[in-house]
């Protein structure tokens, strides 16, 4: 299932050493090379800001969002459904920290480990870990935990989404023992996983998983959506509705001592009734009908935007572009075909800058921004924001480069979306919202802390 990344396929301009964020090129470094990545992002992020950051006056800043709370690399925040006093902290190394918010502080109490999986060797290296969770809409009624993490199985690099229940609602305490792996995809790179997970307003869980690793999707995954859970959005079923159609066979898809399935497919999803894609003709008994959007090379972090209905996410782009896609089902983003909006040349020498001018038949679905290397490297997708203490940011759409370090605002007028540069921040993994008020929240792995986007009160 294929966090950010690039390979060393990047350009020679980019490559300032083997341990440098740029190099690796996307989120998230192996542990020991925190140090080195975090104060490589600092520099760059102080020192060479391209000439849009440059021109820019900043009003935005960013402060710890809980007072002195620090976490273990942490990279991704998960709201608790119906409540507006806590939130979950993911940390890389395996743990979910509950935080619960109080007026003046705030307390974090551990709900889970999943460092130590009973059938496997947890592995976070690289951009491997715990990279998603999320809990089920209806507590009350499904009290369960999904998480997305990375293990070794018999030595071989896997993938996994898991089932966890709750031992008690109010406290969100998980029961370990209670783990039920329902998908474990074989993972041939350590790079590319994806990994985010939400649950939609549809009640179906979302999964993102980038296209297996390597550069030039060497792994020739993506656009094929016969091969297993690969450069692509998912959706499934949890809950097995009634008229909800069982997944086709695979080896990731874990069945139960009676050979069942631990979810369902929606039976509208887009997939369900394709007979070709990409112009090769679907073998229907192979298709992985869970896709919901496909040709995303890794898709660093997506989100719900409830009141338009829409899905935002970051997709890392190889060596010259970072872009910003709004999901639609049954979309075709194109990759490998295409890096952003402009066609994909493998080369890294060559630099092409005009858009390329699409088939009108290829389907592909065009990003609504991307970006440039010489602004940032290492896209993280962000949420729109629709609380009240900024005004000036209500609808915008809030993202991040982790490499480069910094955060802009998308806007949308009569279709056409333009950018903003807002601050530096460093490291940023994962977004999310204060759920007493709505502020944009954000995960830095370097500095160990969520922080806030703010704004003096004379700006506002």
């Amino acid at each position: 299932m294929g966090g950010a990344g690039r390979t060393s396929e990047v350009s020679p301009r980019l490559a300032l050493t083997q341990f440098s964020v740029i190099s690796i090129g996307e989120f998230p470094p192996p542990p020991f090379t925190m140090k080195i990545e975090f104060l490589i992002a600092l520099l760059v992020a102080i020192f060479l800001p391209s000439s849009t950051l440059a021109q820019t006056e900043i009003t935005y800043r960013g402060e710890p969002a809980f007072g002195p709370l620090k976490f273990v690399q942490p990279l991704g925040l998960v709201s608790v459904p119906g409540r507006k006093d806590e939130l979950l902290v993911l940390e890389k190394c395996g743990q979910i920290q509950r935080v619960k918010l109080r007026e003046s502080d705030a307390e974090k109490t551990q709900i889970l480990d999943v460092s130590k999986p009973s059938d496997g060797v947890f592995e976070q290296g690289g951009e491997c870990g715990l990279l998603g969770a999320a809990l089920h809409p209806e507590l009350d009624k499904n009290p369960y935990l999904f998480v997305y993490y990375s293990l070794k199985i018999k030595g071989k690099l896997h993938q996994r989404v898991s089932r966890f229940k709750l031992a008690d609602i109010t406290s969100l305490k998980v029961l370990k023992e209670s783990e039920q792996p329902i998908i474990t995809q074989l993972d041939s790179a350590s790079n590319h996983n994806g990994g985010d997970l939400h649950f939609g307003p549809d009640g179906y869980l979302y999964i993102s998983c980038g296209d297996g690793g390597q550069g030039d999707d060497r792994l020739k995954n993506s656009g094929d959506i016969m091969k297993g859970f690969h450069a692509a959005l998912y959706r499934i079923d949890v809950d097995k509705r009634p008229g909800n159609l069982p997944p086709n066979a695979h080896p990731s898809v874990i069945l139960d001592d009676k050979g069942e399935v631990f979810y369902a497919v929606p039976a509208d999803n887009p997939f369900v009734t394709a007979t070709s894609c990409r112009g090769v003709k679907l073998d229907p008994s192979k298709v992985r009908t869970e896709a919901w959007a496909i040709g995303l090379r890794n898709p660093w972090r997506f989100s719900f935007d409830p009141p338009t209905g829409r899905i935002f996410t970051g997709d890392v782009g190889q060596n010259l572009y970072e872009e910003i896609d709004i999901i639609v089902p049954g979309g075709d983003y194109g990759w490998n075909d295409r890096e952003g909006s402009r066609t994909f040349n493998q080369s890294t020498k060559k630099v092409y800058s005009e858009k390329n001018k699409p088939n009108p038949n290829s389907g592909y679905i065009e990003p609504i921004h991307d970006y440039e290397h010489k602004e940032g490297i290492s896209v993280t997708g962000g949420c729109v924001y629709r609380g009240e203490t900024i005004p000036s940011l209500k609808g915008a759409y809030i993202f991040a480069d982790y490499g480069r370090g910094w955060l802009k605002a998308l806007r949308e007028v009569d279709g056409v979306w333009t950018d903003e540069f807002l601050y530096n921040d460093v490291t940023v993994t994962g977004f999310g919202f204060d759920p007493r008020n709505g502020d944009i929240l954000y995960a830095s792995l370097g500095l160990g802390e969520v922080r806030r986007l703010t704004v003096p009160k004379k700006l506002k």
